[in-house]
């Protein structure tokens, strides 16, 4: 671990020599601070959201209407009473490539295929943070903040959150049964 004026700091989770606007499918998971049960519970199987939870999973709907611009669209995704998982898919578009393609799923996972290994110095180089999947995951948590604190002025997140660039189909279809499967496994978990 480093220092920072004297404090240790956490090495940043986010892989060296990727740029986070590139096209690509990416997995997070996003904490409530504490583990609180913010978005409800589940019994039987069943996730039970709360209005906190409700908000949760409509602004990650509205995500692709948002930033039309990115060309985003969404894989699987889950609330879970004190997280949140999704696969998230940038395509290409303007803040990342030239030009637009017509079927970013597709374009995404190629360029997961093929654009991996890519470590040139512009992508080694700290940027503007916009246009890119920490800004799509900043926005997401501020309107869901913004709402949910009207209804529990308690409400808050994890200061970061978690993130993966999916590599490959093998390892989309894997971490898309993973989401799948999370409200079963919970209570294999909890009981």
């Amino acid at each position: 671990m480093s220092k920072f004026r004297g404090k240790y700091r956490l090495k940043s989770n986010r892989w060296e020599y990727w740029d986070y606007k590139n096209p690509g499918a990416y997995f997070v998971t996003i904490c409530t601070k504490n583990r609180k049960h913010f978005f409800g519970e589940i019994d039987k199987g069943i996730m039970a959201l709360t209005e906190i939870g409700a908000i949760a999973e409509s602004e990650w709907k509205k995500t692709p209407e948002i930033r039309k611009d990115m060309n985003i669209s969404l894989g699987e995704f889950v609330i879970m009473p004190d997280h949140m998982h999704g696969i998230i898919i940038i395509g290409n578009n303007e803040f990342n490539t030239p030009e637009k393609t017509s079927n970013p799923g597709r374009d995404a996972m190629h360029s997961i295929s093929t654009g991996v290994e890519n470590k040139n110095d512009s992508q080694k180089r700290f940027g503007p943070q916009r246009k890119n999947l920490a800004s799509i995951i900043r926005g997401y948590k501020s309107a869901v903040t913004i709402r949910s604190r009207k209804i529990n002025p308690e409400f808050c997140w994890q200061s970061n959150y978690h993130d993966r660039v999916i590599r490959n189909y093998r390892e989309y279809n894997y971490i898309a049964d993973y989401i799948f499967d999370n409200v079963r496994r919970w209570e294999l978990n909890v009981s």
